[in-house]
């Protein structure tokens, strides 16, 4: 059975404003497992799937940014048999964009220290960014081994051996570290921030996700577990993130 229903009406996006980034915090695969009686391994299963088919309709509709948040630098914390499951469906899937990837538009990046990876997943990564980047089409951010403090870390480390070896004079450094400088050295280089952030699962926290790049990213909560999620869910958020009036600290 498709986890999207064809028995729910499509909910109509059509001329409504939509976001040029869109992260997703990828929430309640465990849970939906649990209620289920199954082991949380199969909700990461079924949530590889939506993730697959999220990206893709989003893709579709002209969302030009997707970030995810797959794997954080926590999560290695989890049960051993957990964390082998996520990598193995994290293996497949880059094996798989790279055969159904070849003709698309779509351009992936993967956000995080990958150094924490086995060596084939982190050389299917670089493959895969390789094959991708030249593509036209939504670039997907996947965050894996990541954190929005250690990306902040990493950029500041950057920032200080550019100070060391005279990049940036010491005189100089009022004028020179500036918001974009700082923006210049996260793994988000290059791209606009988020404009609307979804987190599934009823959770209200942002969990150490993109935390410079979401100052005055719109917030969506949705109690729907992420293995349920549907293009109806994210529709929602949409027409939502449309009524909102973003006044970025302004009146």
């Amino acid at each position: 059975m498709s986890i999207f229903s064809s028995k729910m009406p499509e909910i109509d996006i059509a001329d409504i404003q939509l976001p040029t980034h869109i992260g997703i915090i990828m929430d309640g695969n465990g849970r939906w497992a649990k209620k289920r009686g199954l082991p949380r391994t199969a909700g990461h299963k079924v949530g590889a799937e939506t993730f697959r088919k999220i990206s893709r309709y989003c893709s579709d509709i002209g969302i030009k940014y997707l970030t995810v948040y797959a794997f954080s630098t926590e999560n290695w914390k989890r049960p051993l048999e957990e964390v082998n499951t996520i990598m193995t469906y994290f293996r497949d899937y880059l094996n798989e964009a790279l055969r159904d990837f070849a003709d698309d538009t779509i351009r992936l990046k993967f956000l995080g220290d990958i150094s924490g990876f086995s060596k084939d997943i982190q050389d299917l990564m670089r493959e895969n960014e390789q094959m991708s980047s030249v593509h036209k089409g939504m670039v997907c951010n996947i965050a894996m081994n990541y954190g929005g403090r250690a990306e902040l870390v990493n950029a500041v480390r950057k920032i200080a051996k550019m100070a060391a070896s005279g990049e940036i004079k010491a005189d100089e450094i009022d004028n020179t570290v500036t918001e974009k400088l700082i923006s210049d050295y996260l793994y988000t280089s290059g791209q606009p921030d988020p404009d609307l952030i979804i987190r599934p699962s009823g959770e209200y926290r942002t969990s150490n996700f993109l935390l410079w790049q979401s100052a005055y990213a719109e917030y969506y909560i949705d109690d729907v577990l992420w293995p349920d999620y549907t293009k109806n869910d994210l529709n929602r958020a949409l027409i939502e993130y449309s009524k909102r009036n973003r006044r970025f600290g302004g009146v």
